[in-house]
């Protein structure tokens, strides 16, 4: 088709998970759950460390930013969802589209990238601790964050902006339960080659780049516990970075599984369904992760339900 014959549907159609009508209420049910599980769990992550002086350290400041980037993550694709299955209508604005996408994107990156500085905070609390304090400071934690902010902000733009030379052909069914950017430009009636190398391009330079930050710290990281004499003191110190590292494996694995498995079978319901892994999953776990085996974590959480110790 041409482009230029067709200025783009104004809706499209969220096919979702199943068709079925006695499933819908299961569906809604679940992923209400894991979602309110998602939100409240970060939240109280957020609620631990802004109250608990003994928390402003640059590990749980990154942390409180992740929580924060989770449940936003979540609350870009969730609640459309459950709209969607409540009022049984999938329709999604062509608008709402190009915005979702816009958002998914720009917390799904900021994912990759703050779990790369938390590797480097970590590589430097091990490897250089007596300059920990010097290094890792205020100054240079924001600036972390803000730069890091601040280019997924321009590649969710670029990749936005790309999407907006792309024509679609007429009531556009998605079978998926968000607009997932390689579904949309799978259905584009128009040319995708351009918006297909960016998005690699920026697959690889902002997944692939974090990645490897991530390899290299622990690579020095393990390297440094290995030159510790004591059994009991190489424990110690793999376990202040063993949640973070719990959290890398469960992201990259589940994300790396989605895209090898909707490689293998070519069934979108299939990748739509294994998409859920580090869309909903993952940001429901990680507060648990970090939790259960934080002493100053759950001490920070007691007090604030009120629990003493």
């Amino acid at each position: 088709m041409d482009p230029g014959n067709d200025t783009g549907t104004s809706q499209f159609l969220l096919m979702g998970f199943s068709e079925e009508p006695e499933l819908q209420p299961l569906i809604f049910g679940l992923f209400l759950s894991m979602y309110l599980i998602t939100v409240f769990g970060n939240l109280l992550i957020i609620l631990a460390v802004s109250s608990d002086s003994r928390l402003h350290t640059p590990m749980y400041f990154f942390l409180a930013n992740l929580s924060f980037v989770d449940i936003c993550f979540t609350s870009t694709t969730i609640p459309k969802m459950l709209v969607n299955i409540q009022t049984e209508n999938k329709v999604i604005t062509y608008e709402d589209c190009i915005t979702q996408i816009y958002f998914f994107i720009l917390f799904a990156v900021m994912d990759v990238f703050l779990l790369s500085v938390m590797a480097y905070d970590r590589f430097v609390a091990i490897c250089h601790p007596l300059h920990y304090t010097i290094i890792m400071n205020p100054q240079l934690c924001g600036l972390l964050v803000l730069v890091s902010w601040i280019m997924c902000v321009l590649n969710s733009l670029l990749q936005s902006l790309m999407m907006l030379r792309l024509s679609f052909c007429t009531q556009v069914e998605i079978p998926h339960f968000f607009c997932e950017l390689n579904e949309m430009l799978q259905l584009a009636c128009s040319d995708t080659f351009l918006n297909n190398v960016v998005m690699y391009l920026a697959a690889v330079l902002l997944g692939g780049g974090p990645f490897a930050g991530i390899l290299y710290s622990y690579s020095k990281i393990v390297s440094s516990i290995r030159g510790i004499a004591s059994a009991k003191g190489k424990f110690k110190t793999f376990s202040t970075c063993a949640s973070h590292l719990s959290v890398v494996c469960l992201f990259y694995c589940t994300m790396l599984g989605v895209y090898l498995s909707s490689a293998a079978t070519q069934s979108s319901h299939s990748s739509a369904t294994a998409s859920v892994m580090y869309t909903v999953v993952t940001p429901m776990l990680n507060p648990f992760i970090y939790s259960l085996r934080n002493r100053d974590i759950k001490s920070a959480l007691k007090r604030i339900v009120g629990v003493q110790k």
